[in-house]
């Protein structure tokens, strides 16, 4: 934590110096601006996509995903900076006051990434379970959503004040603010970025495996379906020995046998349908419980090892080794600002589309040529067949 940091590295040295080795510094600083130029380009694009097509935003999933992309472009804009500002930036004696204050701005970001992102994968969870258990009776209308994305955004601004409330940061006595930085009071901030992280994590496991198990249901019920449909086509069309097949074939009119081949031409056709959409279903069913268990470990590899190390400061204590540890984690967190578009809004197909449209109308606008330019000449090369020499001749004036 960056609070810690500056209290016992940085407070006992003399003259300007640097909390942190510097090859951690530089390692650490090309990560997370690596992030930043990442996930501000890739959320900033798919913002510009859902404005660019008011279609793409006409229901309650397109909403709550616009509103992570948003949650992802302020993480970027506010919380990467003020994370490198607290690596690289040096400190002496006169300067303890104002680095104290940064360390305090960037806990209260780091509360308000990690408590926001969680709640926003919670409701983005709720609305894929909304939308795949009960579509004809969804809970989640827009209007309760929206009341739901002001409540989320009341909540994560809360939380936010929440480290300058705990150390009494407003208060007119520097005593009491400097009380903050050395007092136990410090820690308290994690009690509710630990829960959080737990009840979005429980949250997604119990509506993506409902999802999996609705899904399986459907499924089956189709299979149970398609196997009654074959068994009802292929009983009177059952074969029959030749002779029997021929006799019949002799004895029939031919009316009724052209009836008869079209019946098996039917049944062979709503067959190989059904075997079709049993296929695209066992095929959609895969590709969800794949972007499932996508989604479900990189919400886990980014953020449990960040939640487990406050887990150990708030039992053991801050130092050193937990502080630069808690750092390249939280860097590590920070990576859900480039996952986020790929597994939320590339992963749509209207979004996919309206990406391949814009870029091959910029391709096409960049490589097209005006094929009368104003105010020139323009040359043709022809061949004349009397001379069997190559010759220009001038548009304009018609001579050679």
């Amino acid at each position: 934590m960056s609070l810690f940091i500056f209290i016992d590295t940085t407070i006992h040295l003399e003259g300007w110096s640097t909390p942190y080795p510097l090859g951690f510094q530089v390692s650490l600083t090309t990560v997370l601006m690596l992030e930043l130029v990442l996930g501000f380009s890739s959320n900033l694009t798919v913002l510009v996509l859902y404005c660019a097509q008011s279609n793409l935003v006409d229901s309650v999933s397109n909403l709550v995903t616009v509103n992570l992309h948003v949650l992802d472009i302020l993480v970027c804009v506010l919380c990467l900076p003020l994370t490198v500002a607290v690596i690289l930036l040096p400190s002496n004696e006169s300067g303890v006051g104002s680095l104290a204050t940064l360390c305090c701005f960037h806990e209260a970001c780091v509360t308000f990434t990690s408590v926001a992102t969680a709640v926003n994968v919670l409701v983005i969870s709720l609305d894929r379970y909304d939308i795949s258990v009960r579509p004809a009776s969804r809970l989640l209308t827009p209007r309760r959503a929206a009341l739901l994305l002001a409540a989320v955004w009341a909540v994560s601004l809360a939380v936010f004040f929440l480290p300058f409330l705990e150390g009494d940061f407003f208060s007119s006595s520097a005593e009491d603010r400097q009380g903050y930085y050395t007092g136990l009071a410090m820690y308290y901030h994690l009690l509710l970025q630990v829960p959080c992280f737990f009840i979005a994590v429980a949250v997604m496991l119990f509506t993506y495996s409902r999802i999996l198990q609705a899904l399986n249901i459907r499924i089956g019920s189709h299979m149970m379906r398609s196997t009654r449909a074959k068994d009802t086509t292929s009983t009177p069309a059952s074969p029959t020995p030749p002779s029997v097949s021929a006799q019949t074939h002799a004895n029939t009119p031919l009316p009724a046998s052209s009836m008869g081949v079209q019946a098996s031409v039917s049944a062979i056709i709503a067959l190989r349908r059904a075997v079709r959409r049993h296929r695209d279903r066992r095929e959609r069913q895969r590709r969800v419980l794949k972007m499932s268990l996508i989604i479900i470990s990189t919400f886990l590899g980014c953020w449990a090892p960040l939640s487990a190390v406050n887990v150990l400061i708030l039992c053991m204590g801050p130092s050193d080794s937990l502080v630069r540890l808690r750092l390249c984690f939280l860097a590590m967190a920070y990576g859900t600002t480039i996952f986020h578009p790929l597994l939320y809004a590339f992963t749509r197909q209207k979004l996919r589309r309206a990406l391949k449209t814009r870029v091959k109308k910029r391709v096409v606008s960049l490589l097209q040529v005006d094929p009368s330019p104003s105010g020139g000449t323009v040359i043709h090369n022809s061949w004349d067949k009397s001379h069997g020499l190559w010759f220009h001749t001038d548009v304009e004036t018609g001579e050679p």
